[in-house]
């Protein structure tokens, strides 16, 4: 890793080593799965104390962007989409987002994610699909496992339009998002409803037809919005801090 020296007067010089070791793991001087150097040469390299470093460290980790394995090395890495999801789920819960704020935003790229996967869904993420429905066949007096088994459903078909921009986008909506669906599958019966529009969302999947998951996609969380609605449930609360549990 080529030296990038902190300027000063420009924050703690600990954020800007930091922030130096973070560009050459974005640039791609340093990929997922390379060693850096230790908190020594670290130290040497950009003329401060290895306190200065740790702490520097302590950061990239928090944020996913380096590990440790075992030992003392040090690994840069690839965040995990939970961890990034649970961040951005807090930056959203401290700008008081709404029930209809997560609403609007899914409606908006669910039927996009159904839509792609229809296009480019593997064999093997149609055969998930296909156990996912028929797990939830068997789930649908277990409220807990049903919701799980939904959450699950729409993080496979994401995962089966192959854009990870699309996945890293609605994951901390999911993280917020689902608290609201236990409450709406426990106030009303519409878990019936919910098996039958997975179903025809996978078989429009397996016969690529994208127009149709499409629109069967976009049904279902409409319904889900009529559902909340139906439950005497207020679309346009803040979300409630206190359900929010971050996912592993």
């Amino acid at each position: 890793m080529s030296a990038v020296p902190a300027e000063r007067g420009a924050g703690p010089a600990w954020r800007q080593v930091a922030d130096a070791i973070e560009r050459t793991i974005l640039q791609g001087d340093l990929k997922t799965g390379d060693v850096l150097p230790s908190e020594t040469a670290l130290a040497v390299q950009f003329g401060v104390n290895r306190s200065t470093v740790r702490e520097a460290i302590r950061s990239l980790e928090q944020n996913g962007l380096v590990r440790r394995d075992g030992g003392k090395k040090l690994f840069a890495s690839r965040p995990r989409h939970a961890d990034t999801a649970a961040q951005v789920s807090r930056a959203m819960l401290l700008h008081d987002v709404t029930f209809l704020n997560l609403w609007e935003t899914i409606a908006a790229l669910e039927p996009v994610a159904a839509a792609l996967a229809t296009e480019r869904a593997t064999a093997d993420e149609i055969a998930a699909l296909e156990d996912n429905l028929a797990r939830t066949r068997l789930s649908l007096d277990n409220l807990e496992s049903l919701t799980e088994l939904d959450i699950e459903f729409h993080h496979l078909v994401a995962q089966a339009a192959h854009n990870p921009a699309l996945l890293l986008s609605r994951a901390p909506l999911s993280h917020l998002f689902y608290p609201a669906f236990y409450q709406v599958m426990d106030r009303l019966n519409a878990r019936e409803r919910l098996l039958s529009a997975h179903t025809r969302i996978v078989d429009c999947i397996r016969a690529r037809d994208v127009a149709q998951a499409r629109t069967w996609m976009d049904k279902h969380i409409v319904d889900f919005r009529r559902g909340y609605e139906l439950a005497d449930l207020d679309i346009h609360a803040v979300v409630d801090r206190d359900l929010f549990a971050p996912r592993s």
